[in-house]
């Protein structure tokens, strides 16, 4: 009771029959100050800046995605251009490291083919290196094209001349062939100089 007494309103506010101020109507809640308006529920206006906020928040996760995307890519690119390159000299280097052979009996045949006055001595030793030099690149890939007797086709043949045909036979035909030309694997990569017959 001794509570009670220290709760009596004071004289400037006035009481109701229940001992409650004035000013409160029964049945109402006090209002706090930083209370939601009446019919508004609490948190909805902090709805829309969530939905802002997570959209926000995907806009940045798909632009940190790009931008990674973006990195990778040029950095593939800089890797395939380097790798590519780097294929070009090897093959380049393969190529060469299997020509130093014939460079080497090409020098043997000089060295000991200087001093002789036979003509079958240097024609053999030229004859053994051109077989070593065939063998090798067709090992590569290379392989000459059979012209001559066989139909003109301009996908293959470069035609220079045309001349009377020695016989019916090789009428419309090649006749003879200037210059030869090279397949590396299916490409053409020299056309075959050749001589038509009319």
């Amino acid at each position: 009771m001794a509570d009670d007494k220290n709760t009596q309103p004071t004289d400037d506010t006035q009481l109701d029959q229940n001992g409650t101020p004035a000013d409160h109507v029964a049945g109402e809640l006090t209002e706090e100050p930083n209370a939601p308006e009446i019919g508004e529920v609490e948190g909805s206006e902090g709805a829309p800046k969530a939905a802002g906020s997570k959209t926000d928040a995907e806009l940045a996760d798909l632009k940190d995605k790009y931008l990674r995307l973006a990195a990778e890519f040029e950095n593939y690119k800089r890797r395939t251009t380097k790798e590519r390159a780097d294929l070009f000299k090897s093959a380049n280097q393969e190529l060469m490291v299997a020509l130093l052979p014939v460079l080497d009996d090409f020098d043997r045949a000089r060295h000991h083919t200087r001093d002789t006055d036979d003509a079958n001595a240097v024609r053999e030793s030229i004859d053994i290196i051109q077989n070593k030099l065939q063998k090798t690149l067709n090992q590569k890939g290379l392989a000459p094209m059979e012209a001559k007797g066989g139909a003109f086709d301009p996908d293959l043949h470069e035609a220079i001349t045309q001349i009377p045909a020695p016989s019916e036979e090789l009428k419309g035909k090649i006749v003879d062939e200037v210059e030869k030309g090279y397949y590396l694997g299916d490409k053409v990569i020299r056309h075959a100089k050749v001589v038509l017959g009319q």
